[in-house]
């Protein structure tokens, strides 16, 4: 069995974040959205991965992956160019795959549950793919299955307009090598894209068993900045207390902190967990930092109140000021003018930003 990474997406919805860096390397409790999905292809003994790349932040995803061997992996990049939907992706792993059976895992989703069950149960029977299901509230934006008495999957609408059920398709599927033929009869869609559902019903209609495996934890799509933040709540509700840096005599922390060994929290800073602080912080004197929050490396924060937010790093915030429900990009300086103290704020700041406020 072998894995396909997704990375090629743009990320228009996390603009301005994505303008200068792709989204699956945005961190989540201060680690990259795609290092979750290469840890889950590990732990489902999957250790051969291509990573399909697009046009937008192909060489940042190289440089942090490097060939996988620091993760325990053997990765082969594949490049795919302009993004033409998932079934075009899919499409240009067919020499990587080379017949074999394969997981496709979008590479901006997370799951808090392993994989493992799904690709065992997929590999105990004879299914021409798989889909990993979930029930949601708004099944309207996602495709929606209908299953038979089996459990195999039978239709796949894409986003209907009256969804006769709320189990939906994830972003993790399983398939033979028979998809790829599939795939090179794909039409485009009404957007212009070469949709994976059309893939999946090509296979059910020519009598290819489909199978069905419903995941019980959670489950995002990191696409929103508001995703990005809800998992990152999920993921540090997990944590474990690693109180590595240190925390001066003056200092309150309480709570679930993970405090990388070279971060500070001096004299006068109030950190409440659960909270994730990497290498090279300092959180100074008159700063709070609150539940639900990741603050990024290299990141200087003073006088400053920040809960449930995602500073990414190499950020300094000193602004007298609250900020909460907050992504803040790489290098971010938050400075405060004199005078105007508000309840709160909640911002989504790009790389490279300078605010006064």
């Amino acid at each position: 069995m072998k894995g396909v990474l997704l990375a090629g997406g743009t990320g228009s919805r996390l603009r301005p974040i994505t303008h200068t860096g792709p989204k699956q390397l945005i961190p989540i409790a201060n680690k990259p959205v795609i290092e979750y999905a290469i840890d889950d292809f590990k732990e489902a003994g999957i250790t051969d991965i291509g990573v399909i790349l697009g046009t937008q932040g192909r060489e940042a995803v190289r440089e942090y992956l490097g060939d996988g061997s620091r993760f325990g992996v053997d990765i082969t990049y594949i490049v795919q160019g302009k993004p033409l939907g998932l079934a075009h992706a899919v499409g240009c792993a067919r020499d990587f795959v080379d017949g074999d059976d394969f997981v496709v895992y979008l590479g901006d989703n997370i799951l808090n549950e392993s994989i493992a069950d799904f690709v065992r149960g997929f590999e105990q029977g004879e299914y021409a793919a798989g889909v990993a299901l979930q029930h949601v509230p708004n099944p309207e934006q996602f495709g929606v299955a209908t299953l038979d008495e089996d459990g195999n999957v039978v239709r796949i609408d894409e986003k209907p307009d009256d969804p006769e059920g709320d189990l939906v398709v994830i972003g993790i599927y399983l398939f033979s090598a028979q998809v790829f033929d599939a795939i090179q009869r794909v039409e485009p869609s009404a957007r212009g894209e070469y949709e994976i559902t059309d893939a999946f019903q090509i296979l059910i209609d020519e009598g290819g068993p489909v199978y069905s495996h419903r995941v019980d934890g959670w489950w995002k799509d990191t696409g929103r900045p508001e995703d990005i933040l809800e998992a990152n709540r999920l993921i540090l509700d997990d944590i474990e207390s690693t109180i590595d840096g240190t925390v001066e005599s003056g200092a309150e922390v309480v709570g679930k902190i993970d405090l990388h060994e070279t971060a500070t929290v001096e004299d006068g800073a109030v950190v409440r967990g659960p909270v994730s602080i990497a290498e090279d912080v300092v959180v100074g004197d008159g700063a709070y930092v609150g539940p639900y929050t990741s603050i990024g490396p290299e990141t200087t924060i003073r006088e400053t109140h920040i809960e449930n937010s995602v500073v990414i790093g190499e950020s300094t915030i000193d602004a007298h000021e609250t900020f909460v429900d907050s992504l803040l990009g790489r290098r971010t300086r938050l400075e405060s003018k004199d005078g105007y103290l508000p309840d709160g704020r909640r911002l989504v700041v790009g790389e490279n930003s300078r605010l006064r406020l």
